[in-house]
């Protein structure tokens, strides 16, 4: 690979800036996260996106919030805007685990180092910016954004908060994935300059540009908002949530309903300071459209300020490949599907095999894919049959709690993505690292094509692309448990486990299924995570892969665990609350350690349970 210039990066500094011969900049991005210049993370895809429409971009990555904001002063006001993004993940989930204790890393900084973002990362940085430039337009985006649009529950403060709009004091937000509105937004604001000869967009002019701009929200006065009774729908008023839980759960099921609607309302809400409107979003996008960000001239590297520094989430994926994005699972207490929405964008194979090619020709790359898939890894190229039929639904699941029929699940463009990558040059093998739906492979469609299909990627997935072990995502053994996540029946891991092990001996491969799990979770008592431990035990598992729950804001778990409410059925619903509920649950993913044993026996006398104390040995 030829060497790299400091100018193939976007810059990151004033100097960086002016190498390329730019005096000004058009649009600031800061991100909570280190800059590595690859399709997987945010705020290089919305940089080279603005980049490729003409736009001079630059990056603060992590800025030094904490002395005299110098980091948010360097690159100066941009002719467009500031966009701010925490990162990858929301920032209290990248700092705290379940247990409210430190991470041991931050993946996404440089030797994931701890101290390199705030709190509320979106919040600090949008408060700064509009005290320094007060006039300029602030837009805010990224899953911290995106999943604190209403009125949300934070687990870290134990209370309900205003929408981060209100909050953060920007302009606009930016929901979802912000390719589509932010390439609206910054095109509406070149033609505003061009036409009024302003030297800049004001934060007035910004608002202004975003009300009529798809996927995004702004804060509305309230003497001039006008409600439209047929395309509108208002939600409870923040001050209503504070008083009613159950106001709390119908937001959040109609905020969930809309999101999944092909033709979605504009969602309105009341606060103290005045409406906040979110638009309704852009149309999926289309393969071209997706292929278009996966195509921009990446380094695919850190930015070199990073030299001699490893950034853990980068090392995760550098040679793995995402070739669709949207999940149709709908799991309760997944954030991806809710930020990404359920509807599948696929890349084309020609865009795909364009990366895997660029993977091979990296000096590290040693014949080995890490990765093919996506936020599930067998949902490629799968939609609705009847396109009408969809028009028509609002389920945020197509598989649960039984597949749609009208749900397409032929694996046939997996199977000739697999076997077109694996005969590129330099590909020894690729592998799955994506959590499989096994339920969808178990699946019979009565389509005897598609259902063909399904055994052969089965067969396919078993032998040629486990790296010796296979993940999927059971999450739990109790049904009634399962039904809440909107996951399968337990009995189908059974089975699905039945037809790896046979795979296995037929082709005499020593490869292992690594189920996760999760404790915890909104319906689980301390009973259901005994009856987990034995159940496991009998499979001959001793449980790595596992978490405690972590309500994370604009879930459906999450609202059951703030509201004790399912929000589809209005019935009551147990959650732990206590760290020592959470710990006690916890330890029974544990019962072949020696130092939980006795614990778990004690807990398991207790629940009078001598039958489950036999079955775990304790």
């Amino acid at each position: 690979m030829a060497e790299r210039k400091i100018t193939d990066w976007l810059p990151t500094t004033r100097k960086e800036a002016e190498l390329r011969g730019w005096e000004e900049l058009d649009v600031v991005i800061f991100s909570g996260d280190a800059y590595v210049d690859h399709p997987s993370f945010g705020a290089a895809v919305i940089g080279r996106l603005l980049e490729a429409e003409g736009l001079r971009v630059a990056i603060v990555p992590q800025p030094n919030w904490q002395d005299d904001l110098r980091d948010f002063k360097k690159m100066g006001r941009p002719r467009l805007f500031f966009g701010i993004s925490a990162g990858c993940m929301d920032s209290m989930v990248n700092k705290y685990t379940a247990a409210k204790r430190f991470r041991s890393e931050d993946a996404y900084s440089p030797n994931g180092k701890h101290s390199m973002r705030p709190e509320y990362a979106t919040i600090v940085y949008s408060e700064i910016l509009k005290k320094l430039y007060p006039d300029s337009a602030v837009i805010i985006g990224g899953i911290e954004a995106s999943m604190r649009r209403f009125t949300h529950y934070d687990y870290w403060q134990d209370c309900l908060r205003k929408s981060i709009l209100v909050d953060s004091k920007a302009d606009v937000l930016v929901y979802g994935m912000g390719e589509q509105p932010i390439i609206s937004l910054a095109k509406a604001m070149k033609e505003s300059l061009s036409a009024s000869g302003a030297e800049y967009i004001t934060a007035q002019e910004a608002r202004r540009i975003s009300q009529g701009t798809r996927q995004t929200g702004y804060l509305a006065g309230k003497k001039d908002f006008a409600f439209d009774s047929e395309n509108d729908k208002m939600l409870a008023p923040h001050s209503e949530c504070l008083k009613s839980k159950e106001k709390q759960a119908a937001n959040f099921l109609a905020i969930e309903k809309e999101s999944n609607r092909v033709n979605a309302k504009r969602i309105i809400q009341e606060t103290e300071e005045g409406f906040v409107v979110v638009n309704p979003p852009f149309p999926t996008m289309t393969t071209e459209q997706l292929d278009h960000s996966f195509d921009l001239p990446y380094t695919r590297l850190p930015h070199p300020k990073y030299k001699g520094k490893h950034i853990p989430a980068y090392e995760m994926i550098k040679h793995s490949v995402n070739i669709h994005r949207g999940c149709f699972g709908g799991c309760a207490f997944c954030t991806i599907s809710a930020h990404q929405g359920k509807f599948i964008v696929n890349r084309s194979q020609e865009s795909i095999l364009r990366e895997v090619k660029a993977i091979t020709e990296m000096e590290d790359f040693r014949g080995y894919l890490s990765d093919l898939g996506g936020p599930s890894a067998n949902m490629y190229m799968m939609k609705g049959k009847n396109t009408e039929l969809c028009s028509k639904c609002s389920r945020p699941s197509c598989i649960q709690p039984k597949i749609c029929p009208n749900l397409n699940i032929d694996h046939s463009p997996l199977l000739e993505i697999y076997r077109k990558v694996d005969a590129m040059p330099k590909v020894k093998k690729s592998f799955i690292g994506s959590g499989v739906r096994y339920d969808m492979l178990l699946h019979k469609t009565g389509d005897s094509k598609v259902d063909a299909s399904t055994a052969e990627y089965t067969e396919e997935l078993i032998k040629n692309h486990v790296s010796g072990r296979l993940k999927v995502a059971p999450e739990h053994t109790s049904d009634s448990v399962l039904k809440l996540m909107r996951k399968p029946p337990f009995k189908l891991f059974h089975e699905f486990k039945r037809v790896f092990d046979n795979m296995n001996s037929r082709y005499s491969l020593r490869q292992q299924i690594i189920p996760y799990f999760i404790s915890s979770h909104p319906g689980s008592t301390l009973e259901s995570m005994a009856e987990l431990a034995a159940e496991t035990r009998q499979l001959n598992f001793r449980l790595e892969q596992v978490q405690d729950f972590t309500p994370t804001p604009m879930t459906m778990a999450t609202e059951m665990y703030y509201t004790g409410i399912n929000p589809e059925t209005g019935e009551k619903v147990y959650s732990a609350h206590s760290m020592k509920e959470k710990d006690s649950q916890r330890k029974f993913f544990f019962w072949y350690k020696p130092e939980e044993r006795k614990e778990i026996s004690r807990i398991l006398r207790s629940m009078h349970r001598p039958d489950l104390m036999k079955k775990l040995g304790v």
